[in-house]
């Protein structure tokens, strides 16, 4: 039976290669016959499911996407940070997290007409979703830091420290080589039009974007994995962009597997002074071999040590697994993107694409140390599954976040402070970062000074991002958000809107008037 199950698996995998092969090209620049290619692929794991069951996986897999939304299915309940005592523990510690998938799902969830679930939104994601307008690094330091105190909007006698970094801008044409590993998800669970239909469209983006000296290869994993394009120059895009769109889906979700082949094929094509990365793009819906947030995080903390970076793409709604593919971007060196259209491909491929791929900074951690004597109590606005513990911002052994070029990270504190605190120093902020293939940590330290302007005095990148976090603590149904509404966040959004040059703050007031309009 074991052996019965093994070659259903491996048929499917070659229907999808032979399709693949089929579409494409004779070209003197094109592929390698696959026999020449001498990469082994990683044992194909069993089955664990039958192949009556694999017959109706394309069925399945519609009804799954039309499936009403099941958040315990996939992301653990997780509790908002509450207020600190800062005569008991006055440091707060975190990695810094750029992603920004849990804004552009629950954008999503909103367009087709219903609110998202609370543990879905990540209000950090929600902040770093937009840019923000932060002075350049000076010298070699790879990001500068700022920073801005006001009043607090939802609560009139608490004060907002906003803490932003921005990474040191790269030209696409200045910026260095790249061996990218295009791993995609060919799975039952990939048919709907939100998924493989859009994840190729997404990729084309990318491809436009690559020159001749960088290097593409795809992997592609269902019941198995395989290496389906070794790798090619992104001068030859006709040929890459054959073999994506000779893609089709069918079958279980091997994506461990798949892992494993893709940081397999990046690293035999290591480049010793470019950008190594992976891409994977899924619904994360894994469902052989590794497939639980444990057996992943294991596989992916075991393969960032390659000195691989990852890019996770996560497509669809319904079956979409966000913790899965938010634990692969944590603990593997990446970031994290959820693409619902082509627009939001463009923002990560096209005028993202240095920031998205480039890393300029690794295992960046923040730590805030509180004056008692000044400041009473403190809450970080997100960053749940982001904290430290103290020790930890001096252990180089943490990992953490990534900046990529041209990112802005940004993290906002919530602090009621002592009276008669009129500038005095609110505390001290430090900063440690490696470079991206260094292995000790590099320290930045300020002094964070009181500040005794009103919130409508304040910059428009400390009232717009404001907004966005009332926004989140809105959706969430936040204990701390007191009476402030969804009005609260378009009036403050409306004024501090700014040079909106892609439209995306529009966009963001659009978006909260939808929410206002449905069922609360």
């Amino acid at each position: 039976m074991k052996k019965i199950l093994k070659l259903a698996s491996v048929c499917l995998l070659a229907t999808c290669l032979f399709a693949c092969n089929a579409g494409q090209e004779k070209s003197s620049t094109g592929l390698r016959d696959r026999t020449e290619e001498k990469l082994e692929s990683p044992k194909s794991e069993e089955r664990k499911e039958s192949p009556a069951e694999s017959e109706s996986s394309k069925k399945d897999a519609k009804q799954k996407d039309k499936s009403p939304e099941s958040p315990s299915q996939s992301n653990p309940e997780f509790v908002e940070n509450s207020f600190v005592n800062a005569s008991q523990m006055p440091t707060s510690t975190f990695s810094i997290d750029v992603d920004n998938a849990s804004y552009t799902y629950s954008r999503s969830m909103i367009e087709n007409g219903s609110l998202p679930p609370a543990d879905r939104v990540r209000t950090e994601e929600f902040i770093n979703y937009f840019d923000y307008v932060y002075p350049q690094p000076k010298a070699n330091v790879p990001f500068s830091v700022y920073q801005e105190v006001a009043n607090c909007p939802w609560k009139t006698n608490h004060k907002l420290v906003h803490i932003g970094l921005q990474g040191k801008t790269m030209d696409n044409e200045n910026r260095k080589n790249a061996n990218l590993v295009f791993l995609i998800d060919v799975s039952g669970s990939m048919q709907d039009d939100k998924k493989l239909p859009l994840l190729k469209k997404s990729f084309e983006v990318l491809v436009n974007e690559l020159g001749e000296n960088d290097k593409i290869s795809m992997v592609v994993y269902a019941g198995a994995a395989g290496l389906v394009l070794p790798p090619t120059s992104g001068a030859n895009k006709k040929t890459i962009l054959n073999m994506l769109n000779n893609l089709t889906a069918g079958g279980s979700t091997a994506g461990g597997e798949g892992l494993r082949l893709a940081y397999q094929v990046a690293e035999k094509n290591k480049l010793t002074n470019g950008n190594n990365r992976v891409i994977i793009a899924s619904d994360g819906d894994f469902n052989v071999g590794e497939s639980s947030d444990e057996a992943m995080q294991t596989l992916i903390e075991e393969k960032r040590k390659s000195g691989i970076f990852i890019t996770v793409l996560g497509f669809g709604m319904g079956s979409y697994q966000d913790n899965k593919m938010e634990i692969i971007a944590n603990k593997g060196n990446g970031n994290y993107y959820y693409i619902d259209n082509v627009t939001e491909a463009k923002k990560v491929f096209s005028t993202g694409l240095t920031g998205t791929l480039f890393t300029i900074a690794k295992d960046v951690k923040i730590q805030v140390e509180f004056n008692p004597n000044v400041v009473k109590q403190y809450r970080l606005l997100g960053y749940e599954n982001r904290m430290l513990n103290k020790e930890d911002f001096e252990d180089d052994k943490k990992d953490a976040g990534e900046i990529g070029a041209g990112h802005t990270v940004t993290a906002i504190y919530e602090v009621e402070l002592n009276d008669n605190n009129k500038n005095a120093t609110i505390g001290e902020l430090r900063m440690r970062y490696k470079e991206p293939q260094g292995e000790k940590s590099l320290l930045i330290t300020q002094n964070i000074k009181n500040d005794d302007q009103s919130f409508e005095n304040s910059s428009n990148n400390f009232r717009f991002s404001a907004a966005v976090a009332g926004f989140a603590m809105c959706l969430r149904k936040s204990q701390y958000k007191g009476t402030f509404s969804f009005n609260d966040v378009l009036r403050i959004g409306k004024s501090a809107k700014g040079k909106d040059i892609y439209n995306y703050r529009t966009e963001f007031l659009e978006l909260v008037n939808k929410a206002l309009s449905l069922p609360q």
